[in-house]
């Protein structure tokens, strides 16, 4: 492969040359950028990104220091709304992001905040999807064919399964695992185990607490508020009252009664 390096802020640099790198674009130290790849007047990437052959970056976008763009990704073009204008519009990409082939994030539209963004360390496998006004925390995962509608907020550490679909204006919560080939119409819970179409929840994902190594105590209170919310005879306004008054000192399960009292789609159950 050539790959003609460039010099730039005495730190080299590689583009390869078929890219097409507009000269308004700021090319950060260290970056890669790979075989017919374009970028456009207004991106910025930062220090050690790579962007492979073949991907398109336009638009008002931001990537991340380290963050690796595989072949055919799309990131920063307008999105699949009716009501887009051509508004001025941006897209942040984090911080050490994998974004694999044939992903596609669109910017953001002036009625829905005007951002897509997705947060650091984040890994969005072949063919996932988020469209704009989405954020996405830290550490979100999204398996193949994962796909976010507009406006939806996705919590650190949630992990989105293959070929699932989440619709606009929903929010799944931190740490949700939502499972594969699932229909989420409504907010995901935090800690949560939500599978199907249309999605369902299952409770506390034990497993994938135990793996980030929550105490037993947390564990054990998140457990219970999940039968008391889902299994017990009441309706969540009851239930939310019993969690408060046998449940204290659980920051984790403070966090699910907030998630649950700020919805404004109703939850999963």
């Amino acid at each position: 492969m050539n790959a003609s390096p460039i010099q730039s802020r005495e730190s080299l640099m590689q583009i390869h040359s078929t890219a097409v790198v507009s000269a308004k674009a700021q090319i950060g130290s260290g970056c890669y950028i790979g075989p017919y790849a374009v970028i456009g007047d207004d991106v910025t990437l930062g220090s050690g990104v790579r962007i492979d052959g073949h991907c398109v970056i336009d638009g008002r976008t931001r990537i991340g220091e380290e963050t690796h763009v595989f072949p055919f990704v799309s990131i920063g073009l307008p999105p699949q709304d009716l009501k887009f204008a051509g508004e001025s519009t941006e897209t942040e990409i984090g911080r050490r992001n994998r974004i694999r082939e044939f992903a596609t994030i669109h910017r953001g539209t002036s009625g829905g905040g005007g951002l897509t963004r997705t947060g650091d360390d984040c890994f969005l496998m072949a063919q996932a999807h988020v469209a704009h006004d989405c954020l996405l925390g830290n550490d979100v995962i999204m398996a193949n064919a994962a796909t976010l509608a507009g406006h939806v907020i996705v919590d650190d550490g949630a992990n989105i399964g293959a070929y699932s679909g989440v619709h606009q204006f929903c929010r799944v919560g931190r740490e949700a695992y939502v499972g594969g080939y699932s229909v989420v119409v409504k907010d995901a819970l935090p800690f949560a185990l939500t599978v199907g179409n249309h999605a369902k929840c299952y409770g506390l994902n034990k497993v994938g607490v135990r793996r980030r190594g929550y105490s037993r105590e947390t564990i054990a209170a998140l457990h219970h508020a999940f039968h008391l919310l889902l299994s017990s005879k009441l309706n969540t306004t009851q239930a939310l009252e019993r969690i408060r008054e046998e449940i204290k000192n659980s920051e984790e399960v403070n966090e699910l009664v907030r998630f649950v009292e700020t919805s404004k789609r109703g939850v999963v159950k």
